[in-house]
Formats: structure tokens, sequence, C-alpha cells
């Protein structure tokens, strides 16, 4: 299409995702999967007739047919198959809220010619079984946990601690072992054919915009206005498809410090939801930088790019599939209050912003929120865990289990430290209500880490010595066992765990904070929050 203004500029149309896809490949030219996207307007039309409009399959195999074309394959094919996701993308970003589906396309007959297409059954079955377990959680409401359950009893079984290590055999029977499942769960048959597996994808992800955890992030952060989200069709590409492969997360700047610099998270043998959902903790980029130095190498060029072109930090989902990188989205990157003042100032002085605007970047914020508190001196106790930072800062309070038990602890009035295995989309309202988080899994690109970041509150993830029983409402860290209610301590900034909440603390203000004041004194804008 001719665009009568930049395409990025399009997304009360396509969403934030297909909007700045279609920027990545129209006028930057960068190495995007094909796909389409599915607009706003057609996803408000749904929700209020709770129907698709006549003609919508003809439309979507129109769009696959695009598809198909460039890739050289056929959706579903028994020969050499095309796989497609269905992505969300509202006007703003809402990290981790609204649904996505991977795989799509896969069934008995598929699954056979992805084998022979990639030569890796492995790979194949692998795909399979994932995209059982996404569409019965996403499509299907069958409790991701009753899927992982299947998966930890194969690896047990297999006597290995990671699912890429299982052979293609193994995962053949796990694939077999998801698709009764899912007939028990839902009292019907997997749908093997692709275009009611698309069809379905589509209105889970036009649904999600309703969920529970959607509704109450655009509560939580004041987003009003919005009437649905965009769903971008894009065919497939597979960080899981062998060891030169993988799926990663990059900042374009450091969202906890805000130095100019590339922050990444990186997965070998894997797919997306594995590190944004904090499914397994990922390495922070060495790997990436030694095993497949082109790419990062490729990656340092495109961050550069792109903050050209959007003036703005930007969050990155990419893929490598044998050695090759592809980019997913690009988005405006959620980031900490301390990374914010000093990202504005940095980007004034390299002139890709006016102080006008960044000042206008930063009336969100109270003065309070930018201080700096660390521990002073010696805790007095000696740590009893180490993680990994995700949102600096210190924070003490009562252990809350889950997002439940946070909102009746925090309805008492106690300062809470959220602890969870991981942390998904649907422990928005448990974060929201919480001093700290701290969980077993993730890396500082899950959601988790995300949303932490973009509320200010302390962030540890990835932190192994953890170890929750849920039914015993206990956790141990180190051979220290806390029962839910007890208080701990977490230093955000150092990714130490301490025992109690009376650690000696000190509080600062940053330094930035005083070229931002003499940019509300040359700007004239005595009302500007951090005027104070």
């Amino acid at each position: 299409h001719k665009h009568r203004r930049p395409p990025m500029e399009y997304k009360d149309l396509l969403g934030g995702k297909g909007a700045n896809l279609a920027e990545m490949t129209s006028v930057l030219e960068l190495p995007v999967p094909p796909g389409f996207t599915i607009s706003l307007d057609l996803c408000r039309r749904y929700l209020e007739e709770r129907r698709l409009p006549a003609g919508f399959r003809e439309a979507l195999r129109e769009g696959v047919g695009f598809l198909e074309q460039a890739a050289g394959a056929r959706f579903g094919d028994a020969r050499r198959p095309l796989l497609v996701s269905a992505r969300s993308g509202a006007a703003v970003s809402m990290p981790g809220m609204l649904d996505t589906v991977l795989n799509l396309g896969l069934n008995e007959e598929s699954v056979q010619g992805l084998m022979r297409k990639s030569g890796n059954p492995r790979f194949a079955w692998d795909s399979f079984r994932r995209l059982v377990a996404m569409f019965g959680e996403v499509v299907c409401a069958v409790p991701r946990l009753e899927f992982e359950r299947l998966l930890e009893e194969a690896k047990q079984e297999a006597g290995v601690e990671v699912d890429y290590e299982l052979d293609a055999r193994t995962l053949r029977g796990l694939t077999r072992g998801s698709l009764s499942l899912f007939e028990r769960r839902t009292g019907r048959p997997f749908p093997m054919d692709p275009y009611d597996q698309l069809s379905e994808a589509i209105i889970a992800v036009f649904d999600s915009w309703n969920s529970e955890r959607a509704q109450e992030y655009r509560r939580i952060h004041e987003i009003e206005g919005l009437e649905g989200t965009a769903v971008t069709v894009q065919s497939m590409v597979f960080g899981n498809s062998g060891a030169d492969s993988g799926t990663g997360v990059a900042f374009t700047r450091d969202p906890v410090t805000g130095k100019n610099v590339l922050y990444l998270d990186f997965l070998f043998n894997a797919q997306g939801e594995d590190i944004v959902a904090g499914i397994r903790t990922p390495q922070a980029g060495e790997d990436l930088v030694r095993e497949l130095p082109e790419v990062s190498s490729q990656l340092e060029e495109i961050r550069l790019r792109l903050e050209q072109v959007f003036t703005e930090m930007q969050d990155i989902e990419f893929t490598v599939e044998e050695g090759k990188l592809f980019l997913l989205q690009t988005r405006t990157g959620k980031r900490s209050p301390l990374a914010a003042l000093r990202i504005a100032i940095d980007q004034v002085e390299e002139g890709m912003i006016s102080k006008g605007e960044a000042l206008d970047r930063l009336a969100g914020f109270d003065p309070a929120v930018l201080r700096t508190v660390r521990i002073e001196g010696d805790p007095g106790v000696d740590p009893i865990g180490t993680a990994i930072p995700a949102c600096s800062g210190v924070a003490a309070g009562r252990i809350a289990l889950s997002s439940a038990r946070a909102r009746e602890f925090s309805g008492a009035g106690s300062p809470i430290i959220l602890v969870r295995e991981d942390t998904s989309a649907d422990d928005i309202s448990g974060m929201a209500v919480s001093a700290g988080i701290l969980t077993a899994r993730g890396g500082r690109t899950s959601h988790a880490a995300v949303v932490a970041r973009q509320m200010g509150i302390p962030c540890l993830v990835g932190c192994r010595d953890l170890r929750i029983d849920l039914p015993t409402r206990t956790a141990e860290l180190r051979g220290s066992g806390l029962r839910e209610g007890e208080p701990v301590t977490l230093d955000a900034n150092s990714g130490r765990v301490y025992p109690g909440d009376r650690v000696p603390l000190s509080t600062s203000e940053p330094e930035e904070l005083g070229v931002i004041r003499e940019w509300i004194r040359q700007e004239g804008a005595s009302d500007h929050p951090l005027a104070r």
C-alpha cells in the first residue's frame, strides 16, 4: 500500500505491533517474517456483535495466500507446511495482558511435512506439543499448569532437566498425551483443520481484550478510550529448531539504569513464550555474543536505527532460526523511573529529542518515585538468597505466595513481597499491591520484570535458591524455611534477599533531577511535577 503518512502512525487502525512492523518492513527494510494485520475496527465489531462478519473466512484465506506465496509453502500442507502465529497488538502497549498463539497450522499430517522439510523430527514434535498446550490455555482456558505437569513427567521419565534435551520419540508421546488432555478437559478433539485453529485463535485474542487481567491493567494505568486489539498473523520462524537457533528480547537501552547499551536476554533452542512468560531463566546475552557474534552485531546496528526512527528506547522481540535473525516486534520500552529520567536527559544531549519533549515524557512522575533507596552499611544479617535484579530499589514486607493472598494482606495494611515460581499476566492485581516481587524463574525481560519496572516496584527474578511449597504455604531459601506472612527484605540493587524487615536504609535523590529542574526553569514550566 502507498501510505499518506508513515506506517507507524496507523496505530489507531493496525495497533502498535502491526503499525511498527509495517514501519520496519516498508521503511527500514529490516528482517521481519511476512504477515498481515486484522484491524482494530474488526475487533470492535466482533466485540459488539459477538461474531465474525460474513466473508471473514474468505478474507482470511486471501491473507494466508499472501503468506504462502512469500514462503513457498502451504498452510497445513502435508509436504511443505506453512505455520503462522496470531499476535495481539493494541494501540497502547499492554505487555503480556493480551493473548498470542504460536505454531498454528500443525496437525497429524503437517507435522510429518515439518519433519521432512526440516529433517528434524524432534523440532517438529516439540512445535506440535507447544501448539496444543498454548491453544488449550489461550483458546479453551485449560490451565497451563496441567500441560506443564505432563512436560515435567516426561523430563523425569527421560532423566533430563530441560525440555530441549527430550528426544523426538518422547516429544511425540508428550504430544499424544497433550492431545488426550485437551480432549478430556474440553470435551472435544483438538481441531486439526488449520483454518479452524487460526479462526479460533483470532477470536481468543479479540476476547482477551476483556479479560480480567487486561481490564485490571487498564484500570491501574488509567488507559481509557481504547476499544480492542488488532491481530497480526505472521509466518512462523523457529527458535526451537536447533543449537544455532533461539529466542530473545532486547531493549535498546538498559531499562533499569538507563545506560546507553543493548540490554539482552536470550535462550537457545526455545520459542518466544519461554522467555517472555518467564518459563525458563535466560542468559543475559553473553552466550549469544560468543556463539552467534554476527547476530549480536546485527542487533547492535538495529538498535541504533530503531531509536533514530522512533526517537524512544525500544523493546524488541526476536528469533534466530538456524543462525538467521528475524524481528517479531518493536515497541516503546517500559523502564524504571530512574531509567526514564536518565534516558530523557541522554536523548536530549544526543539531539534526538528537545528539552520540551523530555519534560513531557517525565510529566507523569512524582519526585518521590525517583529517589534511590539503598541498604545503609551492614544489614546485620546474612543473605539467604541471590537473584537477578530486574527493577532496582529495596523493599521489605510479608511474604505472599499468591496474588489473592497479596491482596488479602495488603487490605490489612501490610507491605507485601509477592513470591512466586514465576509471575504471569494474571498476577497483575497482586503485583499492583506489592512492595516487591521475587520469582524463582524468569529473566530480566519477562513480562513480570517489564510490568514491575513500569510500576517502579523493586523486583528480583530467576532466584535459583528459592523453593516454594504451595500446599504447606511455605518457601525455602538456602535452607531457611519461611512461612507465608513472615517478613523478608529484597535488595534489588545488589540482587540479595535478607530475612526480616529491619535492615537500615538510606534515601537520596539522583543528580539528574538537578538537570531536569534547570530545564524546567529554562522552559518556564514551573507547574511541572518535578519542579518540586
